[in-house]
């Protein structure tokens, strides 16, 4: 239950609130309007700006308020992670869901922190001080602070496979693959536990498949067993590595 409400006027008014026991950042609120169980206090995000979506050299910087659908409407959205978005929420909830408080809330079934690992995306990061760290570092440690942007590269190959029960489901098995001009290539795979898990980075894509299996060689659940993961896991990494 919301017993307090706060709507600061800069981000360092934010922060000094959000450093007090029981404060909570409010950004799309689709997390806060679900019933809880005890006293909770929030910080209104709104009058922060921390909403704006703009390309800056090769990498897209979107704000931390900022809307899944209005990343999903950008011109410069990757067409790998448009995929991810839509299948990550659908669209009444894409309208009011922030990008920080979906990686904030996130499992290893987001099919939109699966994408933005792959492309080994930043998060600026602030608890009193900025930083940033990579997206896999803060899906890690779960830092207490705010997130107040993301830095998503655009100048890469993408490309997103999955697997659902149904079409109205998130996917069970996902796979998501970023190239770099360079040869690197990063694999991510989805639809279990509690983060998505970086399967590969390397600098080229030899034995993709091999690491796309591997990874999921404990991946049993009500869901989907880990022999069935794996051998379908495989099967998506490849159709991802011949799309890009």
């Amino acid at each position: 239950m919301i017993t307090t409400y706060h709507r600061p006027q800069t981000l360092d008014e934010a922060l000094t609130l959000l450093a007090q026991p029981n404060m909570v950042p409010l950004g799309g609120g689709t997390l806060l309007s679900q019933p809880t169980t005890g006293p909770v206090s929030v910080v209104d995000l709104q009058r922060l700006a921390l909403d704006s979506i703009s390309l800056k050299g090769n990498d897209l910087e979107v704000g931390a308020t900022a809307t899944l659908q209005s990343l999903l409407e950008n011109d410069n959205c990757p067409e790998a992670l448009k995929i991810a978005i839509k299948l990550e929420a659908p669209i009444n909830i894409r309208n009011s869901a922030t990008v920080a408080g979906t990686l904030v809330a996130s499992d290893g079934r987001s099919t939109f922190a699966t994408m933005l690992l792959a492309m080994d995306a930043k998060i600026t990061f602030n608890n009193g001080a900025s930083s940033i760290l990579g997206l896999s570092e803060f899906l890690l440690t779960r830092p207490q602070g705010l997130i107040t942007s993301i830095s998503i590269p655009v100048n890469i190959k993408t490309a997103f496979e999955f697997v659902s029960r149904t079409p109205a489901d998130k996917p069970i098995i996902a796979a998501a693959l970023a190239q770099w001009n360079s040869g690197r290539t990063r694999l991510t795979l989805g639809g279990y536990g509690k983060s998505p898990m970086l399967a590969m980075d390397g600098t080229e894509a030899d034995g993709l498949e091999t690491a796309a299996s591997n990874a999921y060689h404990e991946a049993n659940d009500e869901w989907a067993s880990a022999e069935y993961r794996m051998d379908v896991a495989a099967t998506l990494a490849r159709r991802c590595l011949e799309k890009i």
